[in-house]
């Protein structure tokens, strides 16, 4: 078989058209969805003008109504770190590659019955110390379920979701699908969601898995340990308001008091907007609950105001962010006052932030630049101290890092970070960014020699 047949024969001819399609210009606008099953596609019925507009919508009856709809995503990204750990396990100059790969197809049966599946790769090479579990998850059906749409009118509909999902709520404080880091979160269970023109409310139980980083290796957790409900209003000419309860059940967690079973609710709210002119997001919660035999209470506060300057040359924004974030006061007291994040985005307080946002305070001023119209900067600068001294402070994933025990210290350190977005077109975008951060004094107690961390990263995404 010569080169010429095989290039137009087969997967390198649909891989061909599917390239070609991309550059020339499609027939409609493209929004890519952070929750790739919040996309829809049936306004595209009637489009056959390129391939790529074909496979985005794929019409299974004679009159169109059942449907397929089909997408992915690849990511590569390169990462350069130094003193990841401040020095304390001696590894220092670290580099690695993470690569990130999805293929999921949307099928509509009807107008009440839909299936929407997604398999993902989260891959690592390189780093020194072996991958974290936010970074590889080899092969895993990421998304699975079934959608039933129980009543359906022109402003008015209750869904239920059954089967393993990715969630996502608010600003991603508390239940985030954690899309900064390689291997994204998901959960198995049921939703039941509500929404009109200006409530959306869900209610869901869920299981979560434990990850592990082979083929189809991972295992669902034979018991509810999420459940909650959430709600967003819609404000008119006001902004929005998010209310909710979460409950966890954690047959072990592990803080500076202790390791013991955990049974916590979180209630709290969230006043928001996003847009033109001033912009807010504020937020607080409170959690109580079970710690082996004591007493959970625990809070939080967080304060986000800025202003966008939309009618200025390269629409700069300003913002501020302040955050509050209980830690345990008195250990062995009975009380544990360490707030939970329970599943929170990574990259809350930075793309690769080294701190989680337990036992905190913050203050975190930050800006953007739209160089150009596809081009943009934003410059931080985040101060850490830790709100209890008798608690240490904790990774990303709320994991213990450092105790407090041993230092009176509450400094913890500033992180400085910049970062360029630029997308190449609807499909393409690239983005590098460089965090410093320069050690403070309770690091310098806790660890000998302690080392500033320097953290470089690029990361190029191509989605369909």
């Amino acid at each position: 078989m010569n080169a010429k047949r095989i290039l137009f024969s087969g997967p390198g001819y649909t891989a061909l058209l599917l390239l070609w399609s991309l550059i020339r210009e499609p027939l409609h606008a493209q929004t890519f969805k952070l929750m790739r099953y919040d996309e829809n596609y049936k306004s595209w019925r009637d489009s056959t003008t390129n391939f790529y507009n074909r496979i985005k919508y794929i019409p299974i009856s004679s009159d169109k109504n059942v449907y397929v709809s089909f997408g992915g995503e690849a990511r590569l990204e390169a990462v350069n770190f130094n003193n990841e750990d401040w020095g304390r396990l001696g590894i220092g100059h670290n580099d690695f590659l993470l690569q990130r790969y999805d293929f999921h197809a949307d099928m509509h049966l009807s107008e009440r019955i839909r299936i929407f599946g997604q398999l993902r790769s989260a891959l690592q090479g390189g780093r020194k110390n072996g991958p974290r579990p936010i970074d590889e998850d080899q092969l895993n059906i990421q998304n699975l379920f079934l959608d039933f749409k129980i009543w359906n009118d022109q402003k008015q509909t209750l869904t239920l979701r059954a089967g393993r999902q990715e969630i996502d709520y608010g600003s991603g404080r508390l239940i985030s699908v954690r899309e900064g880091p390689n291997a994204r979160l998901y959960f198995t269970g049921a939703k039941l969601m509500y929404s009109s023109e200006r409530l959306f409310l869900d209610g869901f139980v869920m299981m979560a898995d434990t990850t592990y980083t082979g083929v189809f290796d991972n295992k669902t957790v034979k018991q509810a340990n999420l459940w909650g409900a959430y709600s967003k209003i819609i404000i008119p000419k006001a902004g929005n308001a998010d209310l909710y309860y979460l409950g966890i059940g954690r047959d072990q967690s592990v803080f500076e008091e202790g390791h013991e079973k955990e049974l916590r609710h979180t209630v709290g709210g969230r006043l928001w907007k996003y847009g033109g002119g001033f912009i807010y997001n504020l937020e607080a919660a409170y959690q109580f609950g079970k710690f082996g035999s004591g007493n959970i209470r625990a809070w939080t506060g967080s304060l986000d105001i800025g202003y966008l300057f939309e009618n200025i040359k390269f629409k700069p924004s300003i913002n501020l962010r302040n955050d509050y974030i209980s830690g345990d006061r008195n250990a062995g007291d009975g009380k544990l006052e360490t707030f939970n994040p329970l599943y929170p985005k990574g990259g809350y307080f930075g793309f690769s932030p080294q701190i989680g946002p337990v036992n905190l305070i913050d203050i975190h001023p930050y800006g953007t630049l739209a160089l150009l119209a596809n081009l943009n900067l934003q410059l931080d600068v985040v101060f850490n101290w830790r709100y209890s001294l008798n608690d240490g402070i904790y990774r990303p994933s709320a994991s213990l890092n450092l105790a407090g025990s041993g230092s009176e210290k509450r400094y913890i350190g500033t992180a400085y970070l910049a970062s360029l977005v630029y997308g190449f077109n609807k499909f393409i975008s690239m983005n590098t960014g460089i965090q410093y951060f320069k050690t403070g004094g309770f690091i310098d107690d806790i660890i000998s020699e302690s080392k500033d961390g320097l953290f470089i990263n690029t990361r190029a995404v191509f989605k369909f």
